[in-house]
């Protein structure tokens, strides 16, 4: 049960990184330098840094999304610093920054939570099949072990003693 419930965190972790990288996305979606504040070819950099963002964190590799995001945070402020990207604009950028990257940071908390529990279940199980086989081999030693008593042979028969007085009765008696 709680595979699945490890299950749905990663999911809704993932869901969430997705949706807030979305959201950035969507705030460098205007291309126009007048109506957006941002450049047009600097608009399409930052949109191909959020697009790595977003296909790393689909894959569940938060390493790379979190270092590309920190790529593109790098680029925001140089190109705001260079002025091809308003004040305005980059609060915005930084903010859905921020977002991405604390949704990017609960997953990998999340993923490491469902490795380690995923690890103690395994340990778990090894620690039940190890104690199976020794249970196993100690009762297959002893019935191996049993002291086998043979079954008493019986004594043999005493022979039949002949009777007294039947000596003489025959041929050879001197009398």
């Amino acid at each position: 049960m709680t595979r699945f419930h490890s299950t749905g965190q990663r999911a809704g972790a993932r869901g969430a990184g997705l949706a807030a990288t979305l959201v950035l996305a969507a705030s460098l979606a205007g291309c126009g330098p007048a109506a957006t504040g941002l450049q047009r070819d600097t608009a399409s950099h930052l949109q191909e840094l959020v697009l790595g963002v977003s296909q790393a964190a689909a894959a569940n590799d938060h390493t790379a999304a979190l270092k590309t995001l920190d790529s593109l945070e790098a680029d925001v402020a140089t190109a705001a610093g260079s002025g091809q990207v308003s004040e305005e604009r980059r609060r915005s950028i930084m903010t859905s920054i921020t977002a991405v990257r604390a949704d990017l940071n609960a997953a990998v908390v999340a993923a490491a939570a469902a490795a380690k529990e995923a690890e103690a279940v395994a340990a778990a199980a090894e620690a039940e099949k190890t104690k199976a086989d020794a249970e196993a081999a100690a009762q297959a030693a002893q019935e191996n072990t049993a002291t086998v008593v043979p079954e008493p042979v019986p004594a043999p028969a005493p022979a039949p003693e002949q009777a007294k007085g039947a000596e003489g009765k025959g041929k050879n008696k001197n009398g």
